[in-house]
């Protein structure tokens, strides 16, 4: 299995990147102590996707940061990321493990207390608790868990947790309080001004237990 880290976990998304290339994001955001990098893009075309792809994995393969794809297990598998991510409508847990073996991450999104306690009797690394808070970058989401539910999945599940959902400098302490292995962040990081300086920011709030 490669080694990973979810203490500060960056989701990629173009739209909130004001105008500047997922690169130059992606690759401050790893100065400022990012661990992990999860390449998420809905409407760009697979040919697009896979270019990013190697970029990016490219760009963080000497830093040791794994990138993670999001949905997209061809997507996965065509640029050797070190990993996938995948949603309660996205493909079975065992079919994604089957394609992408052993020694790659696999994590799911959970949006419920029940979705917690079923992801541990399947074969995967972590779980991301969703959302956290309501966010306007997840709008097809369940009620927020908010800082009980954190507290009380991260007790409940096997498998380590990240948590993910309108995090920000404000509540990120807190959630790792409740127990969370990490926080997944969004347009905290891809938002600022600078990158870089937003997850040096993060990193000092995050605890490890």
């Amino acid at each position: 299995m490669i080694p990973f880290d979810l203490s500060l976990y960056l989701v990629t998304d173009r739209d909130l990147s004001k105008g500047r290339p997922l690169e130059y994001i992606v690759a401050e955001a790893a100065k400022g102590g990012v661990t992990m990098v999860q390449l998420r893009e809905k409407d760009c075309s697979s040919r697009d996707f896979y270019e990013l792809g190697i970029r990016l994995k490219k760009l963080l393969k000497p830093q040791n940061i794994p990138l993670i794809i999001n949905d997209r297990l061809d997507i996965a598998l065509a640029v050797n990321a070190d990993g996938l991510h995948i949603g309660q409508s996205d493909l079975p847990c065992e079919i994604a493990r089957q394609f992408l073996g052993k020694n790659k991450i696999l994590g799911l999104s959970v949006e419920t207390i029940q979705q917690v306690e079923e992801a541990n009797a399947l074969d995967i690394d972590y779980i991301g608790i969703s959302p956290v808070f309501a966010t306007p970058t997840k709008t097809d989401t369940f009620t927020p868990f908010g800082l009980e539910g954190v507290k009380a999945s991260c007790a409940l599940s096997k498998h380590p947790a990240v948590a993910i959902g309108g995090i920000n400098l404000e509540n990120t302490a807190e959630i790792i309080a409740k127990g969370a292995d990490g926080v997944a962040v969004v347009s905290a990081i891809s938002s600022a001004d600078s990158p870089m300086k937003a997850a040096a920011s993060l990193k000092k709030l995050i605890v490890k237990k």
